[in-house]
């Protein structure tokens, strides 16, 4: 997969915020099927930073009833991707 594809966003909240201030830790919305080496890949590409580390969840959204019947929810996955402590990345 090419590295836009595999990073889907930035995650703007106020924990992510302040662990990129304080542990240059940030935050992504990234494709459930990227392992680990890719997004790594991925982010030095797109932004041209050292990556130290990547730690990664999978988060199953709840499942709702609606008057159709049962929706299932959404799965997406994060990636917390750690700097070197020279690097930084400007997320608006």
């Amino acid at each position: 997969m090419q590295a836009h594809h595999i990073i889907k966003r930035p995650l703007l909240t106020e924990k992510s915020t302040f662990h990129s201030d304080e542990t240059k830790r940030f935050s992504f919305e990234v494709a459930v099927t990227a392992r680990k080496d890719e997004i790594k890949k991925a982010i030095q590409e797109l932004y041209k930073v050292r990556v130290v580390s990547v730690n990664t969840t999978i988060r199953q959204a709840r499942d709702r009833q609606m008057k159709v019947g049962l929706v299932k929810g959404k799965v997406t996955k994060k990636a917390v991707v750690r700097l070197h402590k020279d690097d930084t990345i400007e997320v608006v």
